[in-house]
């Protein structure tokens, strides 16, 4: 199966699954019953060894990486460092399991990986992985025995440190001790935030640590291989992995765009499952309740009385909890808005058929409402994703569009993944009448310019685009395009950078008389290359005029990966753009900077912006409970404060806290697209970026 583009699904399920692989890979397959006696359980470490197929998975994909990866490899002991690093890096990142001489002890195989994976013979895996699980059974044995004596709230200075990816490796149990006093102090303080008293966060904590031992106890051979042929693959380039059967079977779903569940994207972060996005009109999304951002803490079907505990749950477990048929209900406990209060909220969802298509494009009517514009009308165009037969509901926007006497259109990319490269290249040819779109180069160096020649234009009005740092893909193909066209103004944030090609490729053979299957690998095949002549990889699209933005471009997106391809640049696609005015962009930034200084809402942008790069190097937080109360009331005053301005200015009723009901209007506040309207209409009266030639209204 070709992935030209791959953004879509996949780069979304790469993220999430490899967090979710390096994040908590030891919690097991099976979910746990609540109800388990885990007091009386005898739990007995698993010993692990390679499986034949595993061998012949192995050989299959160091020589199909070797022919057919994008990058040209060598399987030397330059990389087989590269792969010992990154397997410890997988298994314990944060130094909490790892001693400074377990390293030491196995340092002397990390020239043997190149020969084990080429040859299929991985007991130096096996070994390392047999320790690590022992490591953590002692840690959440000592996590279990200091729950013996309740931890005292008040000690001076008392933090933990969670964050230890730049720390040494413990150099003594000792030393080790002292890091996980601080993480289970932590877990039981949250847990009396959230009202529970010591009896309770006891069997709470017990339960949890001793069901995390369970889950090493099953742990099987196809975990191994899967984390070693990750930080091979991983190694190798940032998009290149090993899908175990069972995520190939996932992925496959994916593919298929159809689950039956409650609609939501989840990732790990830490110990906690993540709701990172909702599909628009799913269950979750119904609800109401469910918000990007809330921790999953707890799962229970219709008919349980008591929630299971999820905390520190593997992605794969907890999702398997949560989906289920349709109709039948499923029952969420949530910490609301990702903190660590007691704002603790239960939904009840009923599960429904989940069409990840269904996340189509949609379109309204912006009005101006006061000022120079007001009473002007603007398109806005929301695209998800770029999924199958994208360009022929954008059609029928544009149409529905036309008729409402827009003045212009904004195409909303903010946090577009990609997807489908043939739908970039047709959403792209509604906006100009033809030429290139985007050019690929492949392994061989052989490379093909991608068009759109139908000759028509749907749309050649006044264009902006807006993107984020979360735009990756298919949505850097169509913006660079609609900018190097000089099409239209790109609005936003740097965007993600991911400018390469995967292909998705199972390894059993028909042949094959394994028992197991072999899974699938997913490598990089080309690079995506801007009509200008540049790469999309790393540097993503720069906006022409730039919103303010907390995060550094080289802290996030694919310049944060170590190993992903770099940019480069060739031959430029031979196009006639529309005439460039940089006068025009400079004119537009500054009356966008005299609007933003100006704006109540930038203003909190700012203020946030100025917060989080205060703290962004604090990797601490305080164990004194005093100080924690103090930072959440503190917390939620401010939110408190910044709502009521709110509610004001729209002229609705002020509230006395948060938790009461909060009118749906305070969810339409979007001063990003605001303001890209603003600079729209600004655009407008430019007269520049629209196209002087007859546009076609489809039947």
């Amino acid at each position: 199966m070709q992935l030209v583009s791959s953004s879509g699904g996949f780069l979304k399920h790469l993220k999430v699954t490899t967090f979710a692989i390096s994040v908590s890979l030891f919690v097991g397959l099976s979910a746990v019953s609540a109800n388990t006696d885990l007091e009386n359980e005898v739990l007995i470490l698993p010993e692990l060894e390679q499986e034949e197929q595993h061998s012949r998975a192995a050989k299959r994909i160091s020589a199909l990486f070797t022919r057919a990866h994008y990058k040209k490899i060598k399987i030397d002991d330059e990389l087989s460092e590269q792969v010992f690093d990154r397997y410890f890096d997988i298994l314990d990142g944060n130094k909490h399991f790892f001693l400074a001489s377990d390293l030491a002890a196995f340092s002397k195989l990390n020239k043997k990986f190149d020969d084990a994976i080429r040859l299929g013979s991985l007991q130096a895996a096996y070994d390392i992985y047999e320790a690590n699980l022992e490591r953590r059974r002692e840690r959440f044995e000592y996590a279990i025995s200091l729950l013996d004596k309740e931890f005292d709230f008040t000690v001076k200075d008392d933090k933990f440190v969670y964050d230890r990816e730049d720390a040494q490796w413990a150099s003594s149990k000792s030393e080790l001790n002292e890091v996980w006093r601080q993480r289970v102090k932590y877990d039981a303080l949250n847990l009396k935030l959230a009202d529970k008293n010591w009896e309770e966060t006891q069997d709470i904590l017990r339960k949890r640590y001793k069901r995390a031992i369970r889950r090493l106890t099953q742990t099987n051979s196809e975990d191994v291989f899967q984390t070693v042929m990750n930080a091979f693959s991983r190694s190798i380039e940032a998009h290149t992995s090993y899908l175990s059967p069972r995520s190939t079977e996932r992925f496959q779903q994916d593919m298929n765009l159809s689950l039956e569940g409650i609609g939501a994207v989840l990732r790990v972060e830490e110990d906690h499952t993540v709701i990172m996005s909702l599909v628009a009109g799913g269950p979750a999304d119904k609800s109401g309740k469910v918000k990007p951002q809330d921790k999953v803490i707890g799962v229970a079907q219709e008919n349980d009385e008591t929630f299971t505990d999820v905390v520190g749950w593997r992605l794969d477990e907890v999702v398997e909890l949560i989906k289920g048929p349709k109709g039948s209900m499923v029952k969420l406990q949530l910490q609301k808005g990702g903190t660590d209060t007691k704002r603790i909220a239960e939904v009840t969802i009923t599960r429904d058929k989940v069409k990840l298509e269904d996340r189509q494009a949609k379109a309204d009517v912006f009005v101006a409402p006061d000022g120079p514009n007001a009473g002007k009308k603007l398109g806005i165009i929301e695209i998800p994703s770029f999924y199958h037969k994208l360009h022929v509901d954008i059609i029928k926007l544009i149409d529905d569009l036309k008729k409402e006497d827009i003045e212009g259109i904004i195409v909303d990319l903010r946090g577009n993944g990609g997807g489908s490269l043939p739908e970039a290249i047709e959403l792209s040819g509604l906006f100009i009448d033809k030429g290139p779109v985007v050019q690929v180069r492949y392994g061989s160096g052989r490379i093909a310019v991608e068009r759109n020649n139908d000759g028509i234009v749907h749309y050649g009005g006044p264009l902006t685009v807006m993107v984020d740092r979360f735009s990756a893909s298919a949505s850097e193909i169509f913006a660079a395009a609609m900018q190097d066209f000089n099409r239209a103004i790109i609005i936003g944030e740097q965007t993600f950078g991911k400018g390469t090609v995967q292909q998705h490729r199972p390894l059993t053979r028909v042949y094959d008389f394994f028992e197991n299957k072999l899974g699938a690998v997913q490598f990089t095949t080309g690079k995506f290359y801007r009509i200008n002549g540049g790469s999309t990889q790393h540097k993503g699209v720069l906006p022409d005029i730039k919103y303010p933005s907390a995060i550094d471009p080289s802290e996030w997106g694919e310049s944060s990966e170590d190993t992903a391809l770099p940019w480069d640049s060739i031959q430029k696609a031979s196009y006639t753009a529309l005439e460039n005015n940089e006068n025009v962009i400079e004119l537009l930034t500054q009356k966008h900077l005299a609007r933003a200084v100006k704006d109540p809402e930038f203003k909190y942008i700012f203020d946030d912006i100025a917060e989080y790069k205060k703290n962004k190097d604090k990797n601490y937080i305080s164990l004194v409970e005093a100080e924690r109360i103090a930072e959440k009331k503190e917390n939620e005053s401010k939110s408190l404060a910044r709502v009521n301005e709110r509610l004001q200015r729209l002229g609705l009723p002020l509230v006395e806290n948060l938790d009461d009901d909060l009118p749906d209007a305070l969810d339409d506040i979007d001063p990003f697209l605001s303001e890209a309207a603003n600079i729209t209409f600004d655009m407008i009266q430019t007269g520049s970026y629209a196209l002087n030639v007859k546009t076609k209204v489809s039947t």
